[in-house]
């Protein structure tokens, strides 16, 4: 029952960091699908951070150039 209590009186603070990851999340896992790359994609799905992995995704990784295979 503590719990339960602990989460009521925290209600807007879970309800901001929400607000906060969702966004972060929704633009990381478009990028990582656009680039066909599952190795991030998953994680990213997967783990929750608070949004931190989805920025350093966003903002380092998914800014270096697609290798292409040649042909």
């Amino acid at each position: 029952m503590e719990q339960y209590a602990l989460l009521m009186q925290n209600q807007w603070f879970i309800l901001a960091l929400a607000i906060w990851v969702t966004p972060w999340k929704g633009i990381a896992l478009w990028r990582a699908a656009q680039r066909k790359e599952i190795w991030w994609f998953v994680p990213l799905l997967v783990i929750n951070m608070f949004g931190l992995l989805e920025i350093v995704y966003i903002f380092f990784f998914s800014k270096k150039p697609i290798k292409k295979a040649d042909k």
